[in-house]
């Protein structure tokens, strides 16, 4: 049996109960999203934060994160990166200029060195003691709490995994990627333990439709499918009904134009609208039910008046 089918569904155990008894106590927060995602029919929201509220606080920083929670978002999106010294962080970019008062390679600079330098908020301003967090603190900051989606991280998923076990948060950490099934179960039969994952397809690009083609025709059912298209039209319309007919769930990224259907579908037109159902309504009448965002809490305060979010 396809080891890739047990691990990107194997966190439907722990919600087989959930269709047929909602009021279900769960072991915590984080559990209780996940056996959501897993109820196909359930029709919560799941809100994912990039990067943190990086608009009050360094991106990927901890208060980053902190802020998310309070608002209720569902999964935190984080970047990982190796500093010298094999010390996983929380960077986007190749460099450290961007995000702190420091310069250069992440792969170039000491765990000790780096904490030398504090984190920028945006628009370049230096903060007085913000430091960039470590994957292990920004796991236990987690744990429990919310999801996580470690991204830029799959050159490290041995260490990840390793990591994540001994924080007894495996479970609730998700990555994405674009490899083959075969790719993927070949990286996973490794572990003993393993991530949960999920398939990006670009909808668009002959390459992305070749990986969803793939999944189909071997019957791999994942959790989700993130799909990413800049142009509207019937091979995106097909790849939503088919995905749906599987029962997997689909995650869209609303965080700038081609990433979801061109101009005028992103978060910031949601933000210059009326009323931002006409930006996110759509995306709710396609079958969508994950959603990342650099607008959290526009985007949950829409779900919740409209009965998709706690």
């Amino acid at each position: 049996m396809r080891k890739i089918l047990s691990i990107m569904i194997s966190a439907i155990a722990v919600s087989m109960a959930v269709s047929c008894a909602r009021q279900e106590q769960y072991a915590s927060r984080a559990e209780k999203i996940l056996a959501q995602i897993n109820d196909p029919n359930f029709e919560y929201v799941v809100v994912i934060s990039h990067r943190g509220d990086w608009r009050n606080f360094p991106e990927n920083s901890i208060p980053a994160i902190e802020s998310v929670i309070r608002m209720g978002a569902d999964m935190m999106e984080l970047d990982v990166k190796m500093t010298k010294d094999s010390v996983l962080i929380l960077m986007h970019d190749k460099t450290i200029d961007r995000m702190t008062n420091g310069k250069g390679l992440v792969s170039d600079i000491t765990y000790d060195s780096l904490m030398t330098f504090n984190m920028k908020r945006a628009h370049n301003v230096v903060t007085d003691s913000i430091k960039v967090p470590t994957l292990r603190e920004a796991l236990l900051c987690c744990k429990d709490r919310i999801l996580v989606n470690v991204d830029h991280a799959y050159p490290y998923y041995k260490e990840i995994v390793e990591l994540a076990d001994e924080l007894g948060v495996t479970g609730q950490v998700l990555m994405k990627g674009k490899s083959t099934v075969d790719k993927v179960n070949e990286d996973m039969s490794k572990h003993e333990n393993n991530l949960l994952y999920m398939p990006i397809i670009d909808i668009n690009n002959p390459k992305g439709q070749a990986l969803f083609a793939e999944y189909q025709e071997r019957g791999v059912v994942p959790m989700a499918y993130e799909v990413c298209w800049k142009y509207p039209g019937e091979e995106v319309d097909s790849c939503f009904e088919r995905i749906l007919e599987t029962g997997s769930k689909i995650w869209v990224n609303t965080l700038w134009p081609s990433l979801c259907g061109g101009s005028g579908n992103d978060d910031d037109a949601a933000f210059a609208a009326a009323d931002p159902a006409d930006v996110y309504g759509q995306y709710l009448d396609m079958g969508v039910s994950m959603i990342q965002t650099d607008r959290p809490e526009l985007l949950i305060n829409y779900l919740r008046s409209v009965g998709r979010h706690e």
